[in-house]
């Protein structure tokens, strides 16, 4: 891939990949040139307006993003080389995390040859993120992220319409809600609509919070498996969420009365798997880059 920036937004090449169908629009720019304000950032995910994604991927040094202003230091194991994840959301703003798009970088820096090995470290708000590419293409690829503990918190609720679901505040590096909701099958969870809006608790969540449902995980021939929705905080509704997926396995260990154990979650995206340890976590699925474009100099107006 021939990669080439512009600070103006005009004329820039993009890529478009997903992780289980939780999509986003690349953008590469090693020393940080680019002036990613909300509302270009917004517009470009903008699926009416825009290319169209549940968020922006910044691939950047981490070292230039500090020295631009974008960073006010290095996160916790983030050194100035490593390639950083300067991740947004549909809406523009600023993720401290995106499981989903740590495969996705992942699969797109060792694709390109911007990293050379196998099992390299990613950068991101939440602090570095060692990521194992096991095997990768052009076009797939799949991919490990070593994702960090998954802290469970207070009980608390979510309202979705007229429904109240019980769950818990589980921090991933990033905010969650997961809700493991007995009694709930797969046809129940694919009639909830989330379009009748999502709240909670504003003083457990006071930076919003993505939300999970879960149903209650059921022990198979291959191990623990569940399914799974979620809303995310700056987007809506997602086909998949990385993170989430991390807080919901833990919090399905929980219901079930484990603190470590391994499940395979489907979402509406696709299948991945998490394993939860007694203080790391790990995410595991599939990564495809989709297309190659450019934007075209004005399109922002």
């Amino acid at each position: 891939m021939t990669i080439s920036t512009a600070p103006s937004g005009d004329d820039l090449a993009f890529v478009k990949g997903h992780g289980t169908q939780n999509d986003f629009v690349i953008l590469t720019d090693p020393a940080a040139e680019l002036d990613l304000a909300d509302d270009l950032v917004a517009a470009l995910c903008d699926r009416q307006r825009g290319v169209g994604a549940d968020g922006l991927l910044r691939v950047a040094r981490a070292g230039a993003l500090v020295a631009a202003g974008v960073l006010p230091e290095l996160p916790a194991g983030v050194t100035p080389d490593d390639w950083f994840m300067d991740y947004r959301n549909a809406d523009g703003s600023i993720a401290e995390m995106c499981g989903n798009g740590v495969r996705v970088f992942a699969h797109y820096v060792r694709a390109t040859g911007l990293a050379e090995r196998d099992e390299f470290t990613v950068g991101s708000r939440a602090g570095a993120r060692p990521v194992i590419v096991h095997a990768f293409d052009h076009v797939d690829a799949d991919v490990s992220v070593q994702i960090g503990p998954a802290r469970l918190g207070v009980e608390t609720t979510a309202r979705i319409g007229d429904d109240l679901y019980v769950g818990t505040a589980v921090d991933v590096g990033n905010p969650h809600l997961a809700c493991v909701v007995p009694g709930l099958d797969v046809a129940g969870l694919v009639a909830v609509d989330f379009a009748q809006g999502v709240t909670f608790d504003a003083e457990v969540f006071p930076d919003g919070t993505n939300v999970e449902l879960l149903t209650v995980p059921e022990p198979t021939e291959a191990g623990l498996h569940a399914h799974m929705r979620v809303f995310e905080r700056g987007v809506g509704e997602t086909r998949s969420c990385g993170t989430g997926l991390v807080a919901a396995a833990a919090s399905g260990l929980a219901h079930l009365h484990h603190q470590t154990g391994e499940m395979t979650i489907d979402v509406p995206g696709g299948r991945v798997q998490v394993r939860i340890l007694d203080d790391d976590a790990w995410l595991r699925g599939p990564s495809r880059l989709v297309a190659d474009g450019r934007l075209r100099a004005g399109w922002a107006r």
